[in-house]
């Protein structure tokens, strides 16, 4: 008792006002899907596609490469990205998918764990990332880097480690990604299936999961859906198919994760009337001519469109996005704006987004 009293006398009160505080945006690495400087979840059943759709990323990520279904805006100068796996031997499994995703090998590294185990409180994640100025950690799976004297259902335990990880994250900007097996639970939302104590899923700002679809016709599909979104409004589903030279990103579909997770066909048909009804807001908006992206979305958010749609809407309608200066324009294709929008995909790379 007289330990803890000597503690608590030996903490100082200190207050701080909101008005101390200076405001900030949330970064995106993959918007709304892993934000920099947060913890994300990655999650599946074993062998549907986790790593090798982190590695897909990875490699786009590496090149400076647009991620999938993001704007233009959204773009990012070429990463580095750290993968640490326990699961797949990096010269027979890791690199060669990371090559056959085309991704930039000089900008994927390794962290030794020839002598000691990497754990979340190991120092050497966060002399890593600052020496190497990563953006990108992948740490794969989460029973392996959690630590040994950890136990996976015990919160106390498994949210003081997180903590360690969370600051990590928060003091360099490096989007941390945790890949996890889910559990067998498979009647209960997606939400609990993660494996250990729901503190888990407490912690990380972004739950990402990955599930099969019924879609008998071609067993490599899979389906990415957001179960968790702290920061932004829950992403779209991301239907991709995993084959032995890569991932192929094959659309964004109007889909939750209680629905894949049971079963539910993608709706890859008719667009749904909130599109329909976007993409004619957007057609009236551009009859006033080239107009600021970042007003014209904020306009489509205030009049009830979520981003997945006004990005596929924007699509459909044929708009294109143009730079001049600081600022991103949306505007009907002329042209001009052809011929910068093609310059402006070959720099980035192609965008099919097929890794293959």
């Amino acid at each position: 008792m007289k330990r803890n009293q000597n503690a608590t006398e030996a903490a100082q009160l200190q207050l701080v006002k909101a008005s101390d505080i200076t405001p900030k945006k949330v970064e995106w690495l993959w918007y709304p899907y892993i934000p920099f400087g947060k913890v994300t979840l990655l999650q599946g059943d074993p062998g549907d596609g986790k790593s090798q759709l982190m590695l897909a990323m990875s490699a786009l990520v590496s090149k400076g490469k647009p991620l999938p279904f993001a704007d233009e805006e959204d773009t990012h100068e070429p990463m580095t990205v750290i993968y640490q796996t326990t699961e797949d031997d990096a010269d027979d499994t890791v690199v060669p998918r990371f090559i056959a995703s085309d991704g930039d090998r000089n900008k994927l590294l390794f962290i030794r764990e020839d002598e000691k185990n990497l754990t979340f409180g190991d120092d050497r994640i966060r002399s890593a990332i600052e020496q190497s100025g990563a953006k990108l950690l992948i740490l794969d799976p989460l029973s392996s880097y959690i630590g040994e004297g950890c136990s996976l259902n015990a919160a106390n335990e498994t949210r003081a480690a997180f903590n360690h990880l969370i600051g990590v994250a928060k003091d360099t900007g490096c989007a941390i990604v945790i890949i996890a097996h889910m559990n067998k639970l498979r009647e209960t939302s997606p939400l609990y299936r993660t494996s250990g104590s729901i503190d888990i899923a407490g912690v990380a700002r972004s739950i990402l999961a990955i599930t099969r679809t019924p879609n008998k016709e071609n067993p490599n599909e899979r389906v990415m859906v957001q179960v968790k979104s702290n920061l932004a409004p829950t992403g779209s589903a991301i239907l991709f198919e995993v084959s032995e030279n890569g991932i192929s990103f094959i659309d964004e579909i109007e889909m939750t994760a209680e629905q894949a997770f049971a079963s539910v066909a993608p709706k890859l048909g008719k667009p749904n009337e909130e599109f329909e009804s976007c993409k004619d807001f957007i057609l009236d908006l551009m009859k006033c001519g080239k107009l600021p992206s970042a007003a014209c979305e904020e306009l489509l958010k205030d009049n009830g469109f979520k981003k997945s749609t006004i990005k596929k809407a924007k699509k459909e309608a044929g708009i294109v996005s143009v730079k001049e200066g600081m600022i991103w324009y949306w505007t009907l294709p002329t042209a001009e704006t052809t011929n910068q929008e093609d310059h402006t995909k070959t720099n980035n790379g192609d965008l099919d987004f097929k890794t293959s």
